[in-house]
């Protein structure tokens, strides 16, 4: 089987295995929402705090959302033996590894990635930030499950291994948190934002080539 196939096979099954469970997709988006909405609630109905926090709320909501799914990234294949599977598969690891990033993020950053502007507007963040809000998204949501991806493949084969994720791929999620939000914040104020764009662009560009290798590496490990 061609890369590329063995790629979309991966991807395929995987959307296939999400859309069956789908109180299980629908968690992370339910907790983005519900995360976002409560905060106002929280601090009051202050138009301008409001504006200045929306950029950090949406940002760190986001992120707890793929946080709060990330454990199911290899967990069912290790469970039923799938993942065995893959090891022994004549295709690269990596390749395949890749692919179930890519599903993980098409189920969990997609409808993020939909939802986010909509909690802007509720938010009250200005209309010329919403473009960079979509793009600090669109690059850093993927960027969210590469990291994420070499953490869940260093504690699958643990039972309990959620604190420790957390406490592996938390620090490595606060450049990214950093620039993103900075970049939504300054297109708020009407300042330019290509540096922290083209950062996060930069570190998706080198997830994409780092990370399927030493995750494929840790699967194995942890397999073992």
């Amino acid at each position: 089987m061609p890369l590329i196939q063995a790629f979309w096979a991966i991807v395929r099954r995987d959307l296939m295995l999400a859309f069956r469970r789908r109180a299980e997709m629908a968690n992370p988006l339910m907790f983005f929402v519900l995360v976002v909405t409560l905060f106002p609630l929280a601090i009051g109905a202050q138009s301008n705090l409001l504006q200045a926090v929306a950029p950090g709320v949406i940002w760190v909501s986001a992120l707890l959302a793929t946080l709060l799914s990330l454990d199911g990234l290899f967990r069912s294949d290790f469970e039923d033996g799938s993942l065995e599977q893959m090891l022994i598969s004549p295709q690269p690891l990596s390749v395949l590894v890749l692919g179930k990033i890519a599903a993980h993020w098409l189920v969990t950053g997609l409808p993020l990635l939909l939802v986010a502007p909509l909690l802007a507007v509720f938010l009250g963040l200005p209309e010329r930030a919403m473009g960079t809000l979509w793009l600090s998204l669109i690059i850093a949501t993927p960027l969210l499950s590469l990291i994420g991806a070499v953490g869940v493949a260093l504690t699958v084969g643990l039972r309990r291994g959620g604190m420790l994720l957390s406490l592996l791929v938390l620090p490595l999620y606060v450049p990214v948190l950093i620039f993103a939000s900075g970049a939504v914040d300054r297109a708020a104020g009407g300042l330019p934002v290509s540096a922290q764009l083209n950062i996060l662009l930069a570190m998706l560009l080198a997830a994409l080539v780092l990370v399927p290798l030493p995750t494929a590496a840790a699967l194995k490990m942890s397999v073992n």
